[in-house]
């Protein structure tokens, strides 16, 4: 096989299936309108309504480049081919095409148009599990279309049958396609009699995936077939990239060439496992903040958190000097510029955000690696071989410390820790929290209801921004008391005088205008039809509320929130800006006063 670059893979890729009467799809955001799960961990996700008969899809088949995120690989994150995120190339059929068209197509894409001899390619089939039948059908095709039985594995549900993606939902038996790298790549001892997919020796690698979409489980765990048959297929980009290029490893191809040299020019040691860590999570972490997710101690913004300080972290174990995340993320935001253009668009951001979490991580480390070495010391005196689980969540609440880097340094000092004892105390922590939230809730909803006249004129401002400066302007975080209300956004530069003045004119307009804010309840995914704004894509409920000002058909504002707000803008009176700041590089702050017309 010929070198291939993963842009000529993956523009391979979409034009067969477009010739095969395909709609091509864009990938949709990292963070779902599917409020069960927190991440887009797979393409089909953007499709589930088409797959269980709710909504009518607009094309029968269509193809894709999905954006992924996996949150159950980051401790995998240093061999040859886990990711936390990942490109998914895959093909779909709504009711259309089933087995035989998956089959032929796949068979046809590999061999024609990727030049993989037929003798390279093994395959896994369900061989049935308690009511689910043998896949006698995926077999016969596969033999059909010149697959020898000799090539042919059956494994059961763990291995062969995907799905769901959440505790309910379409899912189906697979077939997954092997490429065979030849005897020389056996690099660990085999853990089956024949040697095939799944034996562990490393000679035999999953390179596609056909799923025979017939199921949905409910949250029972009962299995009820789908209305009609659907087609589901999954080939990650990175990995097809390094096996149609004979590579050793994902971090050989050019998706991560760049930002490996890179870690190389700065480490002063060397370690691979170290840099192939930080080549993943810095590369997953400029995607996670270009689609709207920010640091923090909850969720997706934890887990956005972890990438990063643990990049900082195996950074500093190679010796590099601060600041050496924003180069490495400027190379990733170079090399995928041209593929998804919101990299280049929202550079100013992501690098701020990654400057000051590298700031504040920075200072917290220094304390907290003091504050571990006196625990650490302190265990040790004691003849003791664990640490203590509230010393361990002291230094993970208080310095933020991530859990496992907290493993790791225990490891290093010869000394162990307790998950099960962390998420313990973890759980303790939470409750006492929970108990104080509650105490303060009825004080929280009057001085909601008080202050609902800024909370409207937070979204009058949002919006004046946005037809002032352009729709480039994306909420980065608010606040509002009881005297004022704060705005941040992103925007390269500081607003003129002028523009000050525009964006205050505007919402005083509006607000003179006396327009009826309406309060709607519908579903997430309606919302964002209706072209309601939801930039930080929080875990919303099933069902969320929509606030539209102005004209329903013609709103000046409509925006996903949970409230207060005013009835009518002319309940608000004297709102004025007050201040501009620039929070950091592409993201600033608007200080604004409102009284409420009494």
């Amino acid at each position: 096989m010929e070198k291939i670059t993963s842009r000529e893979i993956r523009s391979k890729f979409l034009n067969f299936f477009e010739k095969n009467k395909h709609q091509i799809v864009p990938s949709s955001s990292l963070i779902p309108a599917d409020t069960t799960v927190l991440f887009t961990s797979a393409g089909m996700q953007q499709f589930i309504p088409y797959f269980l008969g709710d909504t009518v899809p607009p094309f029968k088949r269509a193809a894709s480049a999905q954006k992924c995120f996996r949150t159950s690989d980051i401790e995998g994150v240093g061999d040859e081919f886990h990711h936390t995120f990942f490109e998914m190339l895959g093909n779909w059929s709504f009711g259309d095409y089933f087995k035989e068209g998956a089959i032929v197509l796949a068979l046809e894409l590999l061999r024609k148009v990727f030049s993989i001899p037929l003798d390279r390619l093994y395959i896994t089939v369900f061989k049935g599990e308690k009511d689910i039948p043998r896949d006698e059908q995926a077999a016969r095709l596969w033999k059909k279309y010149s697959i020898p039985d000799s090539h042919i594995f059956w494994f059961g549900k763990k291995e062969n049958f995907w799905g769901p993606i959440a505790s309910s939902g379409p899912c189906g038996p697979c077939s997954e396609i092997y490429y065979d790298r030849g005897k020389e790549w056996e690099i660990r001892p085999h853990t089956l009699k024949t040697c095939g997919p799944n034996c562990g020796c490393g000679r035999f690698v999953e390179i596609w995936n056909l799923v025979f979409m017939e199921y949905n489980q409910l949250e029972s765990g009962k299995l009820e077939k789908l209305k009609k048959h659907n087609i589901d297929t999954g080939a990650g980009l990175e990995r097809l990239t390094c096996i149609l290029n004979n590579l050793s490893s994902d971090y050989q191809t050019d998706l991560f060439l760049p930002i490996m040299d890179k870690i190389k020019l700065f480490a002063k040691k060397s370690n691979l496992n170290y840099q192939r860590i930080i080549a993943d999570h810095i590369r997953a972490s400029v995607f996670l903040i270009a689609d709207g997710v920010l640091p923090g101690k909850e969720e997706r913004s934890y887990v956005l958190r972890r990438l990063i300080r643990r990049s900082i972290r195996y950074a500093n174990l190679l010796g590099m000097q601060g600041k050496n995340l924003l180069d490495l993320a400027k190379v990733v935001i170079d090399n995928y510029k041209d593929i998804y253009p919101e990299l280049h668009s929202h550079q100013a951001d992501i690098l701020t955000v990654l400057e000051n979490e590298e700031e504040k991580f920075s200072v917290s480390l220094k304390q907290g690696l003091k504050k571990f070495w006196q625990v650490a010391n302190k265990t040790k005196n004691k003849g003791l071989k664990f640490m203590d689980s509230k010393d361990v969540f002291h230094l993970y609440d208080t310095y933020g410390i991530p859990f496992e880097i907290i493993e790791q340094m225990a490891k290093e000092a010869g000394l162990k820790v307790s998950y099960q004892d962390f998420k313990k105390e973890f759980s303790r922590h939470q409750s006492v929290s929970k108990k104080g939230a509650e105490k303060k809730f009825q004080g929280l909803k009057y001085w909601g209801e008080k202050v609902a006249h800024l909370h409207t004129a937070t979204h009058l401002l949002q919006a004046a921004l946005r037809k002032v400066l352009g729709e480039e302007v994306r909420q980065a975080g608010s606040d509002i008391n009881i005297e004022r209300l704060r705005f941040d956004f992103t925007f390269p530069r500081k607003l003129t005088q002028e523009e000050l003045e525009k964006v205050e004119k505007l919402v005083q307009e509006k607000i003179k205008e006396d327009l009826p804010v309406t309060e709607e309840q519908m579903t997430y995914e309606e919302a964002i039809k209706l072209g309601a704004l939801a930039f930080f894509k929080e875990r919303y409920p099933k069902i969320v509320k929509v606030y539209t000002i102005g004209d329903p058909k013609n709103p000046f504002s409509r925006e996903i929130c949970a409230g207060p707000h005013v009835k009518r803008t002319g309940q608000i009176e004297d709102f004025k800006i007050v201040k501009q700041e620039s929070v950091g590089a592409g993201v600033k702050r608007i200080k604004a006063t409102a009284k409420k017309k009494e």
